[in-house]
């Protein structure tokens, strides 16, 4: 009997899923509902052949852990089976709780708790249910374990999660920018008082990471016309939940309902075991069902979004490093109004102004550290020649006005 399935990964190739606990997750519901949602949500009104889901991403970066297990274990670093085994099941999970389109739901229908959070709730769910066999998977998963450079592996500034979803988004979205070098960089990965560093001779790769990384963000994830796409699904929702919370019969499939109806905050999530019952059964095909039905709402701001949904009639949207004015602003909403015969407080949902800010690395939290042949070690800040810094570092905030065209 084989002791491993076969993905064939079009990133990476064959990936093996050991059968036993990884296979076990992989095949578990949870799990399989990622195969429901889009890795990259609405970036394929911008690249159309991005569709890639989570489920894939997670696949990828439990191939590139235990990638790294390898390469750490043969340069003598201690990592037992079962930690190997672990942290191999903690990256496949890292994502487990993300909700549709990626980070809408956050901003639209809970407030107060992050997926990250709801992973953790999914994991301790799915630990009952295998009786404890995720305990160490937990404890590494929330940096409570002994051997801090676990955790490293699955959240820093160099972790497998950003190695895959660079390469992942870099290849399906065709920005071979964001194409890096993971496999050199995980052959140069090493331990150094409980720390990951870098092999100095890795220090090339690095400076390609980092600029990648700077580069998808503002190409790919900050898109202008993806943040605009996300936005006309964030004011969807928002005023169908307006419209439910005020009475109104709106249609939903039953766990979409259940957040149009209820103001759900961190508190209640996590008091309620009805609240992560239904967020478990919401994908990306249930906002898409509602917004389909939607479009012939009688409520004119409800239709009105949904169809430019539907149909990609995406906002309008001017990037600036200053915010527009009042009088700017003043000035849409009175024309939208006008246009679409509207009351102008209800532009609020067609006008919005959303100020966007990305630090690439930052020298004061985690760090990338570089090993040199004497055994010292020094951050890439200090060690690279050509990487300036201060510019990957440099906290850049745009400004972004998105409104109904009319």
């Amino acid at each position: 009997m084989n002791d491993s399935k076969i993905i064939n990964d079009p990133v990476f190739g064959f990936i093996k899923i050991p059968r036993g606990i990884i296979l076990s997750i992989v095949q578990h519901p949870l799990m399989q509902r990622l195969t429901r949602i889009r890795q990259l949500g609405l970036t394929n009104a911008v690249y159309p052949a991005a569709q890639h889901t989570r489920f894939q991403h997670s696949i990828g970066a439990f191939h590139l852990m235990s990638e790294a297990v390898t390469s750490l274990k043969q340069k003598g670093i201690s990592i037992s089976d079962s930690e190997a085994e672990a942290i191999g099941a903690a990256i496949l999970m890292h994502d487990i709780g993300h909700g549709p389109f990626s980070h809408v739901l956050e901003n639209a229908l809970i407030s107060g708790i992050s997926h990250e959070e709801i992973s953790i709730m999914m994991m301790e769910r799915m630990n009952e249910e295998m009786n404890g066999e995720l305990n160490l998977t937990l404890k590494i998963f929330k940096d409570d374990h002994p051997k801090h450079f676990l955790h490293q592996l699955i959240s820093s500034q160099l972790d497998m999660d950003r190695l895959d979803y660079l390469r992942r988004d870099s290849f399906f979205t065709g920005v071979n920018e964001g194409s890096i070098g993971s496999a050199r960089i995980i052959k140069m990965l090493n331990v150094v008082d409980d720390q990951l560093v870098v092999d100095s001779k890795g220090i090339y790769s690095l400076e390609n990471y980092l600029t990648s990384r700077r580069l998808m963000y503002w190409q790919v994830y900050l898109h202008k016309t993806a943040v605009a796409c996300e936005k006309v699904l964030v004011n969807t929702l928002l005023r169908a939940k307006h419209l439910a919370m005020n009475g109104k019969e709106v249609f939903a499939p039953p766990c979409l309902k259940y957040f149009l109806t209820n103001d759900i905050d961190g508190e209640m999530f996590r008091n309620s075991p009805e609240a992560l019952c239904n967020y478990i059964l919401l994908d990306d095909n249930d906002i898409w069902s509602a917004i389909k039905v939607w479009t012939y709402s009688d409520d004119k701001i409800l239709s009105l979004l949904a169809t430019d949904m539907l149909n990609r009639n995406i906002f309008k949207v001017e990037v600036s490093n200053e915010p527009a004015s009042e009088e700017r602003m003043e000035s849409l909403r009175k024309q939208i109004a006008k246009a679409y015969g509207i009351e102008i407080k209800d532009t609020s949902y067609l006008v919005s102004l959303n100020a966007i800010q990305k630090d690439m690395y930052d020298v004061n939290e985690d760090r990338i550290a570089i090993l040199y042949k004497d055994g010292t070690v020094k951050d890439i800040s200090e060690s690279s020649e050509i990487l300036n810094v201060e510019l990957l570092s440099k906290k850049i905030r745009k400004y972004y006005l998105c409104y109904q065209r009319f």
